[in-house]
């Protein structure tokens, strides 16, 4: 048996592809391990969001440059959005890989690897065949009690600070067909939630069915307890959508629903297309339909031209809608995109003293959150044993961590907690 090392990097799609290439190649011979040292193939399945991705890359390809040299046959593969922005570049500069794969090509590594085998030079796959990729993948097999199911793929948006539709292409939907006989592999290998990803998954169109349809289709399946989405677009919340977080049981109420600004002026320069009063707006519509739903979203601060006005504003919106989570970051820039090339700039210890502000005022309503929560009695699906002997960790609807004293028989089970109280990272029941 061969061991297979993947390194990855970012978001929750990129999880779910390193997922799926492990299971591409293991009827290969390839069995996933958890360190490099003795590793036959290592993917780095990479995320081009940050400042400076591609050199962190390289800089990790220098250091693997040496388990090379002790492994000749070692494969080596970039995967990835750096791997689909800098693919040539990529070949160009490190001679140590063998192979580079964008994010539509993972189903080509087989290929791949029969041609490095053949030692036919780099392998280059970045293609945009998203559809071929999702047809082609494997099916799941046996995973954790909450998995992740991507339904969408790609960004028709175009925020200036974004590399994604650059990377990952224009947005396309699954066919709901083919999402619902996925889902019911994985409940049947032991999915209790399913996370529906997408870079904008309220944006699904899969044949005329909306997001919603889906939810409330994926919601018979027998077995499933739990459905939630990310990541999500103000434009793109459908009332279907709205609704369902109202009428689907099985819908949890928690919405990540970035927001980035509460400066219009900024929110403009992002071309983001909403105002911060249209988000607003949709937040008191989602909340009139679900009462109890626990809204998060994304910031950046520091934005090309961002004024102490501008950022006083996303303080006033984080005020005014109240999170329970959130997260935040100062602006990078992301070669290729608008914002890069921005005129008013903004310098970097502004940048740090705003989001240290930002932070703090998130940090202090989650812990109001948290706290709300104290006295409850909450359903908790619990996923895997505790930190301590004899405890077991699930989530609450809300996605907060909660530790109880149980039986790990109670792993893939909901059950009924009464919430005693808050610690820095999780909360800390009694089974009611």
């Amino acid at each position: 048996m061969k061991k297979l090392f993947v390194k990855t990097y970012g978001c929750q799609m990129n999880a779910y592809d390193s997922a799926k290439m492990a299971d591409l190649l293991a009827p290969l011979g390839y069995a996933a391990t958890d360190a490099p040292d003795g590793a036959d193939m290592m993917i780095l399945n990479t995320c081009h969001i940050r400042e400076k991705a591609a050199e962190k890359v390289y800089s990790e390809l220098g250091r693997l440059r040496r388990l090379k040299r002790e492994k000749s046959d070692m494969l080596i593969a970039v995967a990835g959005c750096v791997a689909q922005a800098e693919g040539a570049e990529i070949v160009a500069r490190a001679p140590v890989v063998d192979m580079v794969v964008g994010p539509q090509s993972y189903h080509r590594l087989p290929e791949m690897i029969a041609r490095a085998a053949r030692r036919q030079g780099h392998a280059l796959e970045t293609d945009f065949p998203a559809l071929e990729k999702f047809d082609a993948l494997p099916a799941p097999g046996g995973g954790g009690v909450s998995r992740f199911l991507t339904v969408q793929e790609g960004c028709d948006k175009f925020c200036t600070f974004c590399v994604v539709p650059y990377t990952r292409g224009s947005e396309l939907s699954r066919a709901p067909e083919a999402v619902l006989r996925e889902a019911r592999q994985l409940v049947d290998t032991g999915a209790r939630e399913l996370v529906l990803l997408g870079q904008n998954v309220n944006a699904y169109d899969g044949g005329g069915w909306s997001l919603a349809k889906l939810c409330d289709a994926l919601a018979e399946i027998e077995g499933l307890e739990r459905i939630r989405y990310t990541t999500s677009h103000p434009r793109d919340m459908a009332d279907d959508l709205v609704a369902a977080h109202g009428g689907n049981p099985k819908l949890m109420p928690y919405l990540h629903l970035p927001v980035q600004s509460g400066s219009d002026a900024v929110l403009e320069a992002m071309n983001r297309q909403h105002k911060a009063d249209d988000y607003r707006r949709l937040v008191d519509r989602i909340r009139a339909a679900r009462p109890d739903i626990a809204m998060t979203s994304d910031f950046i601060v520091g934005f090309p031209g961002e004024s102490d006005a501008d950022f006083e504003a996303t303080l006033r919106l984080v005020r005014d809608i109240g999170y329970a989570t959130a997260f935040s970051f100062k602006y990078s820039k992301r070669p290729g995109t608008p914002a890069s090339t921005m005129r008013k700039q903004v310098a970097e210890e502004v940048k740090t003293a705003r989001l240290e502000a930002l932070q703090k005022l998130l940090a202090a309503q989650q812990h109001g959150f948290d706290d709300g929560q104290i006295g409850k009695v909450l359903p908790v699906l619990f996923e895997k044993p505790g930190q301590q002997p004899g405890q077991v960790m699930g989530r609450t609807p809300y996605l907060q961590p909660v530790h109880v004293l149980g039986d790990a028989g109670l792993i893939g089970a909901v059950a009924t907690v009464r919430i005693e109280k808050r610690t820095a990272n999780s909360l800390h029941g009694v089974l009611a």
